[in-house]
């Protein structure tokens, strides 16, 4: 993929120097299964009902404050991502002005290990994810060594897929879509609501796809292998496929 001396955003949050505040109360495993198949059952976001409860656990903030220094390679892997996120800005700014609407940018925040959003506490193992409580995409930038190492998902285009991915899901907010789906998973079976969550992931892979077209047309970013490589992302990694697992499993 073609990235280099273009425009970066300004977007990007930079946490990983940073400690996130830690629940200093936890809650024992079985008990956030339970709660975590009572939401299912009453078709109810599972994220939803943790983020909340993880809010209002008592938080101590972070005393420790990392000596972290990114090292060249993860240097190189922020600016890629501010890269990144500069087009998908360019392309929704586009795509809704045609549509006579205003485009508002969401911040990307990196942080290392562990992050505090309004979403509620997030751990790195957790992987990439958008909070739509505060409309920012959160990823640890060690996410796309297990991309490549875990998942065999390797390659640069293979990375700007997840980016893009989760700034589709903030399109969805913006344009009332989650809302909308979230609304009608009230009181379906958690089979029912389970197809809908993958429905609104499949779509955030489809504005993901709008991106690669509209960038590729302006500004010819693509290289052999690209597209498989975003391909071969969205089969190992998609969050449909991880849903599909868990109500499988």
């Amino acid at each position: 993929m073609k990235w280099r001396n273009r425009r970066a955003s300004n977007n990007v949050e930079d946490r990983r120097a940073s400690g996130g505040g830690r629940p200093t109360k936890k809650l024992g495993g079985i008990s956030v299964l339970l709660i975590t198949l009572g939401a299912m059952y009453f078709g109810v976001d599972p994220k939803i009902i943790l983020g909340l409860l993880d809010n209002s656990a008592t938080q101590s903030p972070s005393t420790q404050q990392s000596s972290y220094q990114p090292s060249a390679e993860q240097q190189q892997l922020a600016e890629f991502v501010s890269v990144v996120l500069a087009d998908t800005e360019d392309t929704w700014h586009m795509l809704f002005q045609q549509q006579g609407m205003r485009y508002q940018e969401p911040k990307l925040v990196l942080f290392s290990n562990s992050v505090r959003s309004a979403c509620g506490h997030a751990e790195a193992a957790m992987g990439p994810f958008y909070c739509p409580g505060d409309q920012k995409v959160y990823i640890d930038l060690g996410f796309y060594q297990q991309l490549k190492t875990q998942h065999n998902a390797p390659g640069d285009f293979a990375q700007a897929y997840v980016i893009a991915h989760e700034v589709g899901h903030h399109v969805q907010t913006l344009l009332g879509i989650s809302g909308e789906v979230h609304k009608a998973q009230q009181g379906l079976p958690p089979a029912q609501a389970n197809q809908l969550s993958v429905k609104l992931e499949l779509q955030a892979d489809c504005f993901a796809g709008l991106w690669a077209h509209h960038t590729e047309k302006a500004k010819s970013i693509l290289e052999q292998g690209d597209i498989a490589e975003a391909l071969n992302a969205a089969s190992a990694i998609g969050d449909d496929r991880l849903q599909k697992q868990a109500q499988t499993s």
